[in-house]
């Protein structure tokens, strides 16, 4: 009777870890089958009717090939008959501002192009809507920071109050220069100054060909600081107050895009590509089931992901509030 007894309660025990099993399965399969359909519809819409395009730039601007390759497919588009661009940036890396631009500009030498500066275009951010030959900011929204920054770390006083010394052999002095294990040096120094001042020029001069200023309004809105929507139009940073509908009217009137015509999201990266879907899936069910640790591990992994991503490196078009001491 107990050999009976045992082998009912591994049998149920067996039954309901192989239910658990297939529900998990069903439960990933339909999400990715419901994402899968979900990131394709706009495009899907957007090959059967003439739109507009609505892309958002949002967030750390740095490199992304895909984004610039997703900004060439837009251009060839026969549907896309012209494109708003949305911009809520504080900015990021030079390069990376730089390749998002010269995307843009690809992209505004076949159909209409106008910027609408949701919250925040600053450094980086305002070099990406510089692409626009017209850019709509709100009243409120902060424009500007053009300025160039290189910052690193120097641990050189810690290592000193914890007895730790690095020591390095190099090819020559300015090799790895400036590190944050050893003072910088005054020729250190000057290189990257020259860096710093080189971009610098570079971003001047896009923005006085781009917004027309002559050189006196060019240095009274390049010293670093950011304005408002209603202070950028006095100094020529933007050309309107308003926000999307404001742009349509632009296209209407100025481009002659036909009235009425729909506004669609175009994404510029695929909605599922860092499988997010799964990823809440899978801490749910786990955590359900009873193994956190597991859970904990999937979320940790999530959180060094994120911490990546903030990881800029190179050279800086980036603006941040002052934090006050």
């Amino acid at each position: 009777m107990s050999l009976d007894a045992d082998h009912i309660v591994d049998r149920r025990r067996m039954r309901r870890k192989l239910t658990f099993w297939r529900v998990l399965t069903v439960l990933v399969a339909g999400a990715g089958v419901a994402a899968l359909a979900y990131s394709l519809v706009p495009r899907a819409a957007g090959l059967a009717t003439d739109y507009i395009a609505r892309i958002k730039i949002q967030g750390l601007i740095r490199g992304d090939q895909e984004r610039v390759e997703a900004l060439d497919r837009l251009g060839r588009s026969t549907t896309a008959k012209a494109v708003i661009v949305h911009v809520d940036s504080p900015g990021g890396t030079t390069a990376g501002a730089e390749q998002l631009y010269d995307a843009l500009m690809r992209l505004k030498s076949r159909k209409p192009l106008v910027v609408v500066i949701d919250g925040l275009a600053a450094s980086g951010g305002y070099i990406t809507a510089l692409a626009a030959d017209h850019i709509i900011a709100q009243e409120t929204s902060l424009v500007g920071s053009i300025g160039v920054l290189f910052q690193y770390p120097n641990f050189t006083d810690l290592l000193q109050t914890i007895g730790v010394k690095v020591e390095s052999i190099k090819s020559s002095p300015l090799k790895a220069a400036p590190s944050g294990f050893e003072p910088t040096s005054p020729e250190a120094r000057a290189a990257i100054e020259a860096i710093v001042r080189d971009t610098y020029e570079w971003f001047q001069r896009l923005v006085q060909s781009r917004r027309s200023l002559d050189q006196p309004l060019l240095e009274r809105v390049s010293d670093g600081r950011v304005f408002t929507g209603r202070q950028s139009i006095t100094l020529k940073l933007i050309d309107a107050l308003g926000d999307e509908r404001a742009a349509v009217d632009w296209l209407v009137k100025e481009k002659n895009v036909a009235t009425g015509m729909p506004v669609r999201d175009y994404e510029l990266a695929p909605r599922f590509r860092d499988l997010s879907f799964l990823h809440l899936a899978a801490v749910t069910v786990l955590q359900s089931v009873g193994l956190r640790t597991l859970a904990q591990r999937i979320e940790a992994w999530g959180a060094l992901q994120a911490v990546e991503r903030l990881n800029l490196d190179g050279l800086l078009a980036l603006w941040h509030p002052p934090i006050s001491q």
